[in-house]
């Protein structure tokens, strides 16, 4: 009864009697309408990032989620991270120890300072394994960016960059594009959780994505990049698509690209298939029934928190099979969480992920690896989540994340957990482990989520 030790706390309910949620709706593709006949709608595919290295993933997929939410990064990961960065020949000494000077504004975590505004940091490697193409100016130049839903901010690399901060990524020239204009006293800075940031100034500008144009889009070009970015050399920059309250531009915030394009799209709502070990594709404006299973489960957002924010009611997890019975026994366990496609791990309460690595024999939290592993040979049991009526079924093979103690999955022994615990952050992040199986619709403008098991294509 190993299982119950994390919950015992926690009363038992089946299935059927779920805790109290948050009023949810199925619905067919066809009760989602369409608010403009004449509308858009396309697909737009991921590009492999063919340069992201796999050494370390686990650990650093890991530290780019503090990183990201400005969470001060536990002391057994930040070792483990330096380790990693030496391995793969990062020059700690002249980059990660190298002071980086703090926004004026700064307060924690820029609390390391020396006096003089400044902080020493240990970057992340902000590596990201599959990018979609957006053009931006006139002419239009292509760059590879990342689209994410827990980030409100289009930020990218650009002729501002200083040289010694550029990696070899392709950068937005400013000069070349005859539409921008510069955004007059107005800047954007973001901070990180080691203490760097990344700023710089805003200018208007056309952004094409799938052939959707949006004119006067702030576009935000960095005058200073942390060296988290510094080393993905195919990635240049963030398209965020989260709610305008978070968008970091001062000291007006900016709208989103999705904001603006929804009047030229057919449906106000963009859709996520993120598939396992392959290119999956965004899709904006219409709904392709084609790429998930059953109905579709409406879930309302919390739209004022700035993120995808959603709620979720309880959860179960399987037993290998040795006990069908105790598997179908639906724990309640309320919790906030956000739908960020912008984050690669599945990172949920203690309790739940406790209770789910009971099931794995020999995993445990390590501090050599810096979270959740267990023997690559495991049979991973499934994880179930629930979102009110939602059952959100993640495979256990999605979960066996990436190889720990060797690069090669043939030879390692040891694997990294995608499922990672949310301890020390507001709120449970469904990142891209969840989206692999399930299938998720965006819809900005009746600020809700709708979920469905993605099709086995």
């Amino acid at each position: 009864m190993k299982f119950w030790a994390a919950v015992a706390a926690v009363s038992l309910l089946t299935a059927t009697e779920a805790a109290a949620a948050p009023q949810v709706l199925q619905a067919n593709p066809s009760d989602v309408k369409s608010r403009n006949i004449e509308g858009r709608s396309f697909k737009l595919a991921q590009i492999k990032n063919v340069h992201f290295n796999q050494h370390g993933k686990g650990p650093r997929a890991l530290a780019a989620v503090y990183e990201k939410y400005d969470i001060e990064l536990p002391d057994t990961l930040l070792m483990v991270l330096r380790q990693i960065l030496l391995d793969i020949g990062f020059d700690l000494r002249a980059r990660s120890l190298m002071s980086a000077r703090a926004p004026d504004n700064a307060t924690a975590p820029y609390n390391n300072n020396t006096g003089q505004g400044e902080v020493t940091a240990t970057p992340i490697p902000f590596d990201v394994e599959y990018l979609t193409p957006v053009d931006i100016g006139n002419p239009p130049q292509t760059l590879p960016l990342c689209f994410d839903t827990g980030s409100s901010d289009l930020w990218v690399f650009s002729s501002n960059t200083p040289v010694s901060q550029q990696g070899g990524q392709k950068l937005f020239h400013i000069d070349n594009s005859t539409s921008a204009q510069k955004l007059q006293n107005h800047t954007w800075s973001i901070r990180y959780g080691d203490g760097s940031g990344s700023s710089g100034e805003v200018y208007l500008d056309t952004v094409d994505v799938g052939g959707i144009k949006v004119e006067n889009q702030a576009v935000e070009t960095a005058n200073q990049v942390s060296s988290s970015f510094t080393r993905d050399e195919h990635s240049s920059g963030i398209l965020g698509l989260g709610f305008q309250s978070i968008n970091m531009v001062r000291p007006n915030k900016q709208k989103t690209f999705i904001d603006n394009a929804l009047k030229s799209l057919a449906m106000p709502l963009f859709t996520a298939n993120i598939r396992k070990a392959a290119e999956g594709n965004y899709n904006f404006g219409f709904i392709d029934e084609t790429e998930y299973l059953g109905n579709l489960t409406m879930i309302p957002v919390d739209a004022a928190s700035g993120y995808w924010k959603f709620k979720g009611t309880a959860f179960s997890t399987g037993f290998n099979g040795t006990n069908s019975a105790i598997s179908d026994i639906v724990v309640p366990l309320e919790h906030p969480a956000i739908a960020d496609t912008g984050t690669t791990l599945l990172m949920i309460p203690e309790a739940i992920v406790q209770a789910y690595y009971r099931q794995v024999a020999n995993a445990y939290d390590s501090k050599i690896y810096g979270g959740w592993v267990f023997p690559c040979n495991s049979t991973l049991p499934d994880l179930t989540l629930y979102i009110s009526s939602y059952k959100a079924v993640i495979p256990g093979e999605l979960i066996n994340f990436a190889p720990a103690d060797l690069d090669d999955p043939a030879t390692a022994t040891i694997c990294y957990g995608g499922v990672q615990s949310s301890r020390g952050f507001p709120f449970a992040i469904y990142g891209n482990v969840f989206f692999k199986a399930h299938w998720t619709m965006f819809h900005v403008e009746e600020k809700k989520l709708g979920f469905a098991p993605r099709s086995g294509e």
